[in-house]
């Protein structure tokens, strides 16, 4: 049995991992109307099933469950130290120059208009993100993108991509009006993870197509 519009990735009696689709939140949000999520879809099939991580509404792609407190405990801690390699694609407005960059600008949350974040050099929470161009449009408007957060802090990718000049289509926090319009969805996708597996073998490679 699968969760209702979620996508398996992997499932045995340590971890589960799904698909979720961009509009879908990851954990319950304020209010009765807003109790739909990735997390009790997935609750509903696994009841031991608890969240790990969490990927932003408009995101798209790898999230993963621990069955029980003591996965869960396990995969926070390697979430916690760096010890798992993820991949996000995206679609962002404009070709960089170079062909890959490191962005490392110190992020904070802009209290006054959370959620959304800054840049903020005095207080911010030192943050990493390597990119790699992987193709150009044919027009130059936009360019598909490998992101690799080497730091996970909230909406790090995005407000990264923001910073240098090149949002991601479709950000309706980030992106000028006109990057917005070009698409319906916010053009990130958690594409690739490697995690260590909680039983303790080795590591753990999930995988979600990317939809665009």
């Amino acid at each position: 049995m699968s969760p209702a519009g979620l996508p398996v990735l992997w499932a045995d009696e340590q971890l589960i991992a799904v698909d979720k689709p961009a509009g879908m939140l990851s954990v319950p949000g304020r209010g009765p109307e807003r109790a739909d999520c990735a997390a009790s879809r997935v609750q509903a099939v696994w009841p031991d099933a608890l969240i790990v991580h969490r990927l932003d509404m408009g995101t798209s792609g790898v999230l993963v469950f621990g069955r029980g407190p003591e996965a869960q405990r396990r995969l926070s801690a390697a979430f916690a130290e760096r010890r798992v390699d993820k991949r996000y694609l995206a679609i962002v407005a404009g070709v960089p120059t170079a062909h890959t960059g490191t962005v490392e600008l110190p992020l904070i949350c802009d209290w006054p208009n959370r959620p959304r974040q800054m840049v903020d050099f005095e207080r911010g929470k030192p943050s990493t993100t390597h990119w790699r161009v992987l193709q150009p449009a044919a027009d130059g408007a936009t360019a598909r993108l490998e992101l690799i957060p080497f730091t996970g802090r909230s909406h790090q990718l995005r407000v990264h991509m923001q910073a240098i000049g090149h949002p991601i289509v479709g950000d309706e926090l980030y992106a000028p009006a006109e990057v917005l319009a070009m698409s319906p969805r916010l053009l990130l996708h958690a594409e690739c993870l490697t995690l260590p597996h909680p039983a303790g073998e080795s590591a753990l490679t999930l995988r979600a197509p990317c939809p665009f």
